[in-house]
């Protein structure tokens, strides 16, 4: 299949602290000569950072590639490489097909104008003719929900009704390729839904969409590829779920093991000692990321040092805000006459389409009844983490819905629905 975009080695630099220019200046190169002629060559390579370094990639026509990475990875320096408004310091792009970009919706806006004007004025800063915007004025006023304001000057809008009507424009546009940069997180869910669709569209007509979010579900529902980006370089390229996992797992830093070299170090008193935790797939290999659809182990062990009363294993999952999920405990072993010296691996498994996607930690005891109370022997707190994910192919707890789920636990209920009448 034809490519539609080609980058060869990408990079862009840029200079702290000055203004930045999209091509070099003669004042830049005397400037420059100047500096190394005193000497002061590298003060000057110490006050410049890398948004981009060697960054190569191709995109096939009608492919959706999706670019995930934290703050200031050089995903957005990337489309304005792409789409020309900032030249690269080295490398070459090439792109065949007409471009369209969505990445500042509402640029170009007029304050003072109404709504109607300005979907003239912005569909024309955007490349589109005026026959053009006038064959689809109806779908975009539709499309934006605000019909009764568009003969409003947008400077009475509220920010929300400015955005429907920056991204509805935008939206209606149709080129061979669209870039596209966290326009999603526009507007209320019910727009961010309608948005979605609206991108759905595009990728189902054989265009070629390069969609950078960090709205990991929408990368995994809409993309065909993803690339994950840090430091201005390319960390890793390939399936959208298992690129969005790893990604994830490394954003959290999630640790989900832990150990400990030798009893006396270990967490514990006279009765038990608490020597390792780690979190477990299906497989029981340690990991640190977990498909929302999929089992989760919290693999404790602990060596029992006497005769006593039974001893348990015990965990409280906690959400990134401290939220509790839930408390568990192994009540089997609680139900035995007594404990034996010995060592001891207990798995609690966490049933799929509990937890919600985000981080999650564990806090892990082992303990003791005293009826009705717990005698916790050895305890370790935010022991380990793990991170859930969904990848939105729409058979978990939240179908086909992208948008927010609340709360710390989202689970796959059985639902029975009857026609009354």
């Amino acid at each position: 299949m034809p490519l539609a975009i080609e980058a060869e080695e990408l990079s862009k630099r840029y200079r702290l602290g000055q203004m930045q220019a999209a091509y070099g200046t003669l004042r830049d190169s005397m400037v420059r000569t100047a500096a190394r002629l005193a000497g002061r060559e590298q003060a000057l390579a110490r006050d410049e950072i890398w948004a981009l370094r060697d960054v190569s990639f191709t995109v096939r026509e009608g492919e959706v590639l999706g670019v995930v990475g934290r703050n200031g990875a050089g995903k957005s320096t990337l489309l304005k490489v792409l789409t020309r408004i900032t030249a690269p310091t080295s490398g070459r792009a090439i792109i065949s097909g007409r471009v369209g970009s969505l990445l500042e919706v509402g640029t170009g806006f007029n304050p003072e104008l109404t709504g109607r004007d300005n979907v003239f004025l912005n569909g024309s800063i955007l490349g589109m003719k005026r026959r053009e915007i006038q064959r689809k004025l109806d779908d975009i006023i539709e499309f934006s929900g605000i019909e009764k304001f568009m003969d409003t000057p947008v400077k009475r809008y509220s920010s929300g009704m400015y955005v429907r009507l920056a991204f509805s424009v935008a939206a209606h546009l149709e080129p061979e390729i669209l870039l596209v940069d966290e326009v999603l997180a526009v507007g209320d869910a019910e727009f961010q839904q309608r948005c979605l669709g609206r991108m759905e569209d595009f990728g189902g007509t054989g265009r070629t969409v390069l969609f950078v979010s960090h709205n990991m579900q929408t990368i995994n529902q809409l993309c065909d590829r993803a690339i994950w980006i840090d430091g201005g370089t390319i960390v890793e390229d390939g399936d959208p779920s298992e690129v969005v996992a790893h990604y994830l797992s490394t954003a959290h830093s999630s640790n989900s093991r832990m150990s400990w070299p030798d009893d006396e170090s270990a967490p514990g008193d006279d009765l038990a000692r608490l020597l390792s935790v780690r979190v477990i797939g299906e497989d029981r290999e340690t990991i640190e990321s977990a498909d929302a659809r999929s089992s989760v182990g919290i693999e404790i062990r602990f060596r029992v040092l006497r005769s006593g009363p039974p001893v348990f294993a015990k965990i409280r999952i906690q959400d990134r805000q401290g939220d509790i999920a839930f408390n568990a405990m192994d009540t089997a072993a609680q139900a035995q006459d007594s404990s034996t010296p010995g060592v001891y691996t207990a798995v609690a498994w966490i049933p799929p389409n509990l937890l919600n996607e985000g981080t999650s930690t564990v806090d892990v005891a082992v303990c003791t009844l005293h009826a009705p109370k717990l005698h916790q022997r050895a305890q370790r707190y935010e022991a380990v983490a793990f991170t859930v994910f969904d990848p939105g192919d729409g058979d978990s707890a939240r179908g086909l819905f992208t948008g927010q789920m609340r709360g710390v636990v989202r689970p796959l209920l059985e639902w029975t629905v009857e026609r009354v009448g």
